[in-house]
């Protein structure tokens, strides 16, 4: 299970980056900014998820 929602999560945040290109493309910055900022934040959490524990 918790494959499964490491790798949802790592194709939601790549999906995030491409509508980003695209949507700054359109002229949208701010939106193309704040959706970046999304993705690198799903990023870290599946860093952190990843991290081995003792």
């Amino acid at each position: 299970m918790g494959d499964t929602l490491l790798s949802i999560v790592m194709l939601g945040a790549i999906a995030l980056l491409v509508g980003a290109v695209l949507v700054f493309r359109s002229g949208d910055r701010r939106r193309a900014l704040l959706m970046i900022v999304a993705a690198l934040i799903m990023f870290a959490n599946v860093a952190i998820w990843l991290v081995p524990v003792k």
